[in-house]
């Protein structure tokens, strides 16, 4: 399984915006992605504009089709003015085995 961490440094004033489209962008991954078993998004409980994504795809080519999607596109396009940064970093899971 491929495994994708990504963390958002959002503006404050984008904080709800912000969350309200990384829901649709999980929903729509899991509900029409067929290699998207995971899609975790979490918020640091003492500051919003930190969002912590865990990711879990079958594989790499999985992921590069999620990459691809309507919905991935344009999530990203509409929230990248809305971020101070992002970081992403890509593991292949080790435990437990699939």
């Amino acid at each position: 399984m491929y495994v994708i961490t990504v963390v958002f440094e959002i503006k404050k004033e984008h904080t709800d915006a912000f969350a309200t489209a990384m829901r649709e962008n999980a929903r729509a991954s899991l509900e029409n992605e067929l290699g998207c078993h995971q899609f975790d998004v979490a918020f640091a409980p003492d500051d919003p504009t930190t969002c912590f994504l865990y990711e879990l795809y079958t594989d790499k080519t999985a992921f590069n089709v999620h990459l691809a999607t309507p919905h991935f596109k344009s999530f990203d396009a509409t929230v990248a003015s809305w971020l101070n940064g992002k970081s992403v970093h890509a593991y292949e899971r080790s435990w437990p085995t699939d």
